[in-house]
């Protein structure tokens, strides 16, 4: 599946009426997530913070801009991880700065229906992104 931007995401969750559907739509970005080598899976890969098991690696190309590959063991999780991702994939450390999760996180509803951990656990893996983009 090709990267889509936060703002199309934001986009696509406001065409579906309720959250049942939202919460399908979620997983099913979740399961188009680039395929993470089970190798890379390790206890420094681990996002701390999230109640589901997360890991987040990235890279810089030459350009500067980062490239981020992460799993999770749940399914939801996972639909969270491609949020993430088209907030952040392919940036750089200014434009990074620049990325304003907080309100697509609102705009998408996700502050209105998702858990508390699962809330947190979203925003430890900015926090993650952040600190790898340093």
């Amino acid at each position: 599946m090709a990267q889509v931007t936060l703002e199309e995401l934001t986009e696509n969750f406001a065409l579906f009426n309720d959250w049942e559907e939202r919460y399908k739509y979620l997983i099913d970005l979740g399961k188009n997530l680039e395929p993470m080598p089970e190798t890379l899976k390790t206890e420094e890969t681990l996002v701390k913070g999230c109640t589901s098991r997360v890991w987040l690696i990235c890279e810089t190309n030459s350009a500067g801009a980062y490239h981020f590959m992460a799993d999770s063991d749940a399914h939801i999780v996972k639909g969270l991880i491609a949020i993430l991702l088209s907030a952040y994939e392919g940036k750089t450390t200014a434009e990074i700065k620049e990325v304003n999760i907080e309100s697509a996180f609102e705009k998408i509803g996700l502050n209105r229906h998702l858990s508390p951990n699962r809330r947190n656990g979203f925003f430890s893996m900015v926090e993650r992104v952040k600190a790898l983009s340093q």
